[in-house]
């Protein structure tokens, strides 16, 4: 039986000071579970100044839930709903558009003289059928409070969902498993099988998927009901991400995702015209709309 369905190489945007590598939504995969947008940013160090440039002016989003995870740095965040929180490594930080929200990502004020080192995660859930148009939410789950398997040379932490035993507190409005797994030198762990979709990302060091070696940055995609073991020889780091299959399909545009061509088109004449909401606290600049197609789906 083949373990791998699929193993997705991303596409990396060189930001000058840093690199995002996207592996979803791709032309040959477009969501795994709710997960329909997977960056990787980092790692990196940025210098003095005003620091991250990834999308820091405010911008909308629909029917979608952001997740962004980090494993160094910091990042401010604020939204329409006049949330401000600073992400740190760890915690889970989920914002659900549902309706129509606008947020800005910066680096923190305090360290603006300061090279800020930055490596971590942000994905998209797709919101399912019914609860596309939801009222938008945040909430910050802070590390100490997601559930930490720790089993001979593996750490786990649960972002999301209910793995090995345990359930993280982070709302999911779908079925969803996400977690960062930690492996010491020979340390191994099996990837439940009861999702309906998973993969796995190695961000850090080295990992095998029963002992077939995996490649930094890529997107494993496991076979549904396959029983599988991640271990690495010298150590390292993976994400595991999937959940539930959807049965309806998904439409992404710029940072607009949709079950539905015609809400997609009325966002984007939304934020034209300016009736998003603003953003306390960061009101002043905003991103425009991108002219003819936004480079969403990787090569």
């Amino acid at each position: 039986m083949t373990i791998i369905t699929q193993a997705i190489t991303p596409t990396t945007h060189d930001l000058g000071e840093f690199q995002v590598r996207r592996v979803l939504p791709s032309r040959h995969r477009r969501m795994v579970g709710p997960f329909i947008f997977v960056d990787e940013f980092g790692p990196a160090v940025l210098p003095e100044g005003d620091g991250m440039g990834i999308r820091p002016h405010p911008h909308p989003h629909i029917n979608l839930a952001t997740v962004t995870y980090l494993f160094e740095g910091a990042i401010d965040h604020r939204d329409s709903l006049g949330t401000f929180q600073t992400i740190r490594p760890g915690a889970v930080n989920l914002m659900t558009a549902g309706r129509g929200i606008v947020h800005s990502e910066r680096s923190p004020l305090e360290m603006r003289d300061l090279p800020k080192p930055m490596f971590g995660m942000q994905t998209w859930l797709a919101l399912p059928d019914g609860k596309e148009e939801m009222d938008p939410a945040f909430e910050n789950v802070a590390e100490a409070d997601l559930p930490l398997i720790e089993d001979g040379g593996v750490k786990a932490r649960i972002i999301m969902g209910s793995l090995w035993g345990q359930t993280a507190p982070t709302t999911c409005h779908a079925e969803t498993i996400y977690a960062d797994i930690l492996l010491s030198a020979n340390g191994a762990i099996p990837i439940d099988a009861e999702a309906d979709e998973r993969a796995v990302m190695l961000v850090d060091g080295d990992g095998a998927l029963d002992g077939v070696p995996l490649e930094k940055y890529l997107l494993y995609v496991i076979a549904p009901g396959a029983k599988v073991s991640l271990s690495s020889l010298s150590g390292g780091r993976a994400m595991l991400l999937g959940g539930e299959a959807f049965a309806s399909e998904r439409h992404v545009w710029w940072n607009f995702v949709s079950s539905s061509k015609e809400r997609i088109e009325q966002a984007k004449a939304d934020w034209f015209e300016g009736r998003f909401p603003k953003v306390p606290g960061d009101p002043d600049e905003y991103i425009p709309l991108p002219e003819g197609e936004p480079n969403t789906v990787t090569d």
